[in-house]
């Protein structure tokens, strides 16, 4: 049960091989790692050793793991226990080397880089240790071969195995030194999916929004039509909350969701400013209309009121004697006149009126004033949104390509 040498100064070099098998997940708002391995371990047992012709030309045998002792091998990234049993025997060879082969499906802890997603690499660590032999009991060794290139050709899923690095150092733990090896795997996103499904699609939503302005502001479905544009990329940046963990960087495909979003609501706040121009200038030709036909009912009725008094002086009967004539001409006259004067001081009154209704319209827009200057807007804002998206897609995309990992 003890360490299998003969002096306990004596260090047990541990031969640790890693293949990794599949990475079965990547979840990145966890920030895990799902992988399937196998490991080769070896290492001396110095008590143990035998002449194969003293025992028939036996070179190897095989026999119950609980029998001997192992090395108390760890994970450090590993967050749950390994649910495939392990491996139940030992292989010890004539010389006393003891080989054990386990397969691990593995749940280990790896910070994601999430600036580039989704078209990202990923590096995860998987470091392997003893839990309580230091480094002057325990050593760990290991052999570079070409264990990637195999790896290489085996089916990933979502991901594809670039590469698989190894080195071997001492770290600190508390009060004494510890042998570690560490494996560093590197892997790509197959990212065709998330372009199809997350990318493309709010890129279709813009092109939808520029479609827009082809729609007449006379009618509502304009408005009615960004919004609803407006709240389909809501959703997507929704559902990108869902993805992506926190991190110090705020990832592309985030500033390519808020910049989109940003350019459309500009879109829908400018087609709002321009429907409410073309609805000014509509409620003021209608006013321009009721106060023409106020004109126009208060000029008939001066004129008719101007011509009433002539016609009741001209009204005498002839058969009247000329005193009588006389005195009704008199008191004619000066009803006349009277009548005159109050027709002159209305008449001035209404020359007044049409003086200030003559100023007013002067004063005012020519018809149709404000549906110009929306349409101006329009057309100018229109070119400005185009070209504007146009620079912000280019620049973002190229960042996208060219920037860094890390």
């Amino acid at each position: 049960m003890a360490r299998p040498v003969k002096h306990h100064k004596d260090i047990t070099y541990v031969y640790l091989q890693m293949v990794i098998y599949g990475i079965l997940d990547v979840r990145e708002i966890d920030q895990t790692f799902v992988s399937y391995i196998w490991i080769y371990m070896s290492w001396m047992n110095e008590h143990i050793r035998w002449y194969p012709s003293d025992f028939c030309g036996l070179e190897s045998i095989v026999v119950p793991t609980e029998v001997l002792w192992k090395p108390d091998l760890i994970i450090e990234e590993m967050t749950e226990k390994d649910k495939v049993p392990p491996s139940p025997y030992l292989t010890i060879s004539r010389d006393g080397r003891i080989e054990l082969r386990n397969d691990l499906m593995l749940v280990s802890t790896c910070r994601m880089q999430v600036y580039k997603f989704p078209i990202d690499i990923q590096s995860c660590n998987l470091s392997f240790k003893s839990a309580v032999y230091h480094d002057t009991e325990m050593e760990f060794q290991f052999a570079d071969s070409k264990i990637a290139e195999w790896t290489r050709k085996v089916t990933q899923y979502e991901w594809m195995f670039i590469n698989m690095t190894v080195k071997k150092k001492t770290v600190d733990n508390l009060f004494y030194h510890q042998s570690m090896i560490v494996y560093t795997i590197k892997m790509r996103r197959r990212s065709i999916l998330y372009t199809g499904n997350f990318l493309l699609p709010i890129l279709f939503f813009f092109f939808l929004d520029v479609a827009s302005f082809l729609i007449s502001e006379s009618s509502g479905e304009k408005l009615s039509f960004k919004v609803t544009v407006l709240l389909a990329v809501t959703v997507m940046q929704l559902i990108l909350n869902e993805i992506l963990p926190s991190s110090d960087r705020i990832p592309l495909i985030a500033v390519y969701c808020f910049g989109m979003f940003g350019l459309m609501m500009l879109s829908l706040l400018e087609t709002i400013l321009v429907m409410y121009l073309m609805e000014k200038d509509s409620a003021s030709q209608d006013n321009e209309a009721a106060k023409d036909q106020s004109l126009s009912e208060d000029f008939n009725d001066g004129e008719m009121k101007k011509w009433t008094p002539c016609a009741c002086v001209c009204d005498v009967s002839a058969d009247e004697p000329p005193s009588e004539l006389l005195s009704v001409a008199k008191e004619g006259t000066s009803s006349q006149l009277t009548e005159e004067s109050n027709v002159l001081e209305k008449v001035s009154d209404e020359l007044r009126e049409v003086e200030k209704t003559l100023i007013l319209l002067l004063s005012s827009r020519k018809p149709g004033y404000w549906t110009r200057v929306a349409k101006t807007i329009n057309k100018v804002f229109f070119i400005s949104y185009v070209t504007v998206a146009v620079l912000f897609l280019t620049v973002i995309f190229s960042i996208w390509i060219h920037a860094d990992d890390r």
